[in-house]
């Protein structure tokens, strides 16, 4: 089965959205997998905030919780989510162009 497209681009645009979760995913990307405790030690935002924003992207499937030593979770970023998003709206930019293109043929025909 085909994953859907337009569900994982809605869930990884709704969590791109958010500045915070953008910079905690920028810090992921950075520094590698990290725990909550990490990401608070340089980002301006609390623990609990950093474990709700998480929550959501672990959701989108944008990062995967992974246990680490003495039961603490590190998160790990994950692309795939993205890459779906991009297919997502390389289709909607394949349609708009042929739809664009028929309108200059049709505006430019005499």
């Amino acid at each position: 089965m085909e994953p859907d497209l337009e569900a994982i681009a809605e869930q990884v645009f709704v969590a791109l959205a958010d500045p915070t979760r953008r910079a905690i995913l920028a810090a992921l990307a950075t520094d590698g997998p990290s725990t909550v405790t990490d990401l608070a030690a340089r980002l301006p935002i609390t623990r609990q905030a950093i474990a709700k924003h998480l929550a959501l992207m672990t959701d989108a499937g944008l990062v995967t919780p992974e246990p680490g030593e003495r039961r603490r979770v590190r998160y790990r970023l994950q692309s795939a989510p993205v890459q779906l998003a991009q297919q997502f709206l390389a289709a909607l930019a394949h349609d708009w162009d042929n739809r664009l293109k028929a309108l200059r043929q049709y505006l430019t025909t005499p």
